[in-house]
């Protein structure tokens, strides 16, 4: 009899052993789902970056409606970023905040203007489409704040 006991409490080592292992897995597992994606925080305007701005020039700033292939209306915003300073820029980005008739914030979001190397003097294109912006937004052209610079 004593050698079925002890052979019970050995096929109950296994077993243990497992879920001994398998607690701080299922722990660490459970913390990781519980802290939620992680939010990117999208870099400042450094202070020379903030000494820079005076030298970009927004132009041509145009923003009109236009229907995607689904029929969703697709506010584009095009126009044009002109480098009047003496460094080269290797991206540079707005935030465009819309309002709604009261005043108040609908959408902001940061997108990139310049994608490729914008040199002194030279000038860039740039499109921007919006797509499903509230039906509270009040119609007018977003704010447009230079929000990120990188130099080359």
């Amino acid at each position: 009899m004593a050698s079925s006991k002890t052979q019970d409490r050995s096929n109950l080592i296994l077993p243990l052993a497992i879920v001994a292992a398998l607690i701080p897995l299922i722990g660490a597992a459970w913390w990781y789902l519980e802290r939620g994606p992680r939010q990117t925080v999208p870099p400042a305007l450094t202070p020379e970056a903030k000494a820079y701005v005076k030298f970009l020039q927004l132009a041509n700033v145009e923003m009109r409606a236009t229907a995607n292939y689904t029929g969703a209306t697709i506010i584009e915003i095009t126009g044009q970023i002109t480098n009047a300073g003496d460094r080269t820029l290797r991206q540079v980005a707005l935030n465009c905040v819309f309002y709604d008739v009261s005043g108040l914030v609908v959408l902001r979001e940061r997108t990139p203007i310049v994608k490729s190397l914008l040199k002194p003097g030279e000038t860039q294109n740039f499109r921007l489409p919006f797509e499903g912006l509230s039906e509270n937004w009040n119609r007018a052209m977003p704010q447009l704040v230079i929000a990120h610079i990188l130099f080359e």
